[in-house]
């Protein structure tokens, strides 16, 4: 006799990526930090990558292997196209199910002194490494008809920002290229979609969270009247590489407390 199918079984099956290898870039902290996280509590093996990933004992490390999954640490500077083509060479050689493509920067200053030097570094890292990395992973992919390719966006993909042309440009960029690649590979088997996070509390906000007045303005605007913590991206990144997500392709999914709707 088989076992009566319940909502919590049904739901957990839904949501397993037991058995799947998944790649989280920027996964040393913060964003990443949390969708590795998330990724490992629904079955994945991680291989979690930023520019100063450590080799030893890092807090990613111990949240992932503390979950009972693998964890390999890898450690590149996406600024730097050699060692994005050499993390793309070895992913390959892997045989990678999920790629989250988190990596990110940000150069803060306004648009008539922002220097092409920073424009250049933002979009390197930003845009340049998330195309290289999918275009090599996404082969693979291709070939054995299965794959998730999350990418994060922002919610500037959808909006212009302040001092932040650089940013602002990659952003919107990485929205586009989500939609380029699905319309590629929706019917190959891999699903490419995004994340677009509003204000989450992590390093990169300390100082706004810490400024009454302008923390009191952000959260004015917030339908959810709170800051995300990362654990909400992450929840959102483990739905759009799982089962429940199989039908979606090219979706850039806010996850900003209603920012957008407002």
């Amino acid at each position: 006799m088989t076992n009566p199918i319940t909502p919590a079984s049904y739901a957990e099956r839904l949501l397993s990526l037991e058995g799947r290898l998944a790649v989280v870039t920027g996964a040393s902290q913060g964003i990443g930090l949390a969708i590795a996280e998330s990724l490992a509590s629904a079955g994945a093996d991680i291989i979690g990558v930023s520019h100063d990933m450590p080799e030893g004992d890092s807090e990613v490390r111990t949240l992932v292997e503390g979950l009972g999954r693998t964890f390999t640490p890898l450690r590149t500077d996406f600024s730097v196209r050699e060692q994005v083509t050499a993390l793309a060479a070895e992913l390959v050689a892997r045989e990678v199910d999920i790629l989250v493509n988190n990596g990110g920067t940000i150069r803060r200053t306004p648009a008539a002194v922002h220097s092409d030097e920073d424009f250049d570094y933002v979009v390197d890292v930003n845009l340049r490494a998330t195309f290289i990395l999918s275009r090599e992973v996404g082969r693979g992919m291709i070939e054995r008809g299965f794959g998730k390719i999350v990418n994060t966006a922002s919610m500037l993909s959808f909006q212009g920002g302040i001092n932040v042309p650089g940013y602002t440009s990659s952003k919107s960029a990485v929205a586009g290229l989500t939609k380029a690649l699905a319309n590629e590979w929706a019917d190959k088997g891999v699903n490419v979609n995004a994340v677009a996070p509003g204000y989450v509390a992590t390093a990169n906000t300390h100082d706004l969270r810490q400024d009454p007045e302008r923390s009191q303005a952000i959260l004015g605007r917030i339908p959810a009247a709170r800051w995300a913590e990362p654990s909400d991206i992450g929840d959102a990144v483990l739905f759009l590489c799982s089962n429940a997500a199989t039908y979606i392709h090219g979706a850039i999914l806010p996850v900003d407390g209603g920012w957008l709707a407002r």
